[in-house]
């Protein structure tokens, strides 16, 4: 590694190798204090805020839910969910969260071209949700199911996510968390808190298009072999039930007979009860080596480690 100094001013923080989320994006708000009027009400807000910061200060004429802003740790804004949009009177329809609180900007939420986007996202998002919110863990702590009350959502325009019968496997693995990728809006949030809240570097968004799903850095398939460290960041942000810490996972579901939270989907990944190994990525190679080694050393005639048993199932001794 070259000991030149280097500008670090604009770097993300980094973990050993992970990549990070997105602690390099923009700042996207108001260069100084701004007053701003939302619908008739004048509002002034800090130097770095955006137009959801307005909106929020206020009593608004309709609802603006903003499902993937958190507003705190630095999380965000993404413009990723696009159910916050109001009309501004100098440059339309916008998106509240992560459009800068100019000053002297009028504010209208309940424009119909504001309230008619808003609607129509909101419908999106729904159409690629599971709906079973009976057998959620977050039903009536729910940000999505909140603004689907507020919007007075009967049935979404655009199907169901049942209509398509294409679950994907409810990741109960890991000790602490429970993962359900049905119910994730991809909001980003989990990723910015693991990545540049926590600096874990676990989670990342993969994939594309309708394939797009939050995953895991070090490539692994679940919860339980990835790099997770169990501090519980990426549930404590999550918007809905696709991430929830283990033990209330069943804390607000309606029992019925034959149906609950797991079946609901048809199939779940579970725990192996095995010991997890080095969480980080650097020691996992680490642990690597040092087996190599040791295969090479057995395979040569020599004896394994002494004091560490052999695990009969293949499996990672801590």
């Amino acid at each position: 590694m070259s000991s030149e100094p280097h500008d670090t001013t604009d770097a993300p923080p980094l973990t050993e190798d992970i990549a990070p989320g997105t602690a390099t994006d923009p700042p996207l708000g108001s260069a100084d204090r701004a007053t701003v009027t939302v619908d008739g009400t004048e509002v002034t807000v800090a130097a770095g805020s955006t137009l959801i910061d307005a909106v929020e200060a206020v009593d608004t004429d309709d609802s603006v839910p903003a499902l993937c802003h958190y507003g705190r740790e630095g999380i965000g804004p993404r413009s990723e969910c696009r159910t916050c949009m109001v009309e501004t009177d100098a440059h339309g329809v916008v998106p509240a969260c992560s459009f800068p609180a100019e000053d002297g900007a009028v504010v209208s939420t309940d424009a119909d071209g504001a309230a008619t986007a808003r609607s129509v996202n909101l419908d999106l998002v729904l159409s690629n949700h599971n709906l079973r919110c009976t057998t959620c863990g977050k039903n009536g702590r729910c940000e999505l199911q909140d603004a689907a009350i507020e919007e007075d959502v009967e049935e979404p325009r655009y199907g169901v996510f049942d209509d398509r019968d294409a679950y994907e496997p409810l990741d109960d693995t890991s000790s602490f968390i429970q993962i359900d990728r049905n119910k994730c809006i991809l909001c980003n949030r989990c990723v910015e808190a693991c990545n540049d809240v926590q600096v874990e570097g676990v989670l990342r968004i993969e994939g594309s298009g309708q394939d797009t799903r939050i995953g895991f850095q070090s490539d692994a398939e679940t919860m339980e072999a990835s790099t997770c460290v169990s501090c519980g960041h990426c549930a404590t942000v999550c918007p809905t039930g696709s991430l929830v810490e283990k033990g209330i996972e069943d804390a607000t579901t309606i029992p019925l007979p034959g149906f609950t939270q797991k079946n609901s989907i048809g199939k779940a990944y579970e725990n192996t009860g095995r010991s997890k190994g080095p969480m980080t990525p650097k020691k996992r190679a680490q642990r690597a080596k040092e087996e190599a080694a040791t295969e090479s050393e057995t395979d040569d005639g020599g004896d394994a480690t002494p004091g560490v048993p052999e695990d009969p199932d293949g499996g990672e001794w801590p």
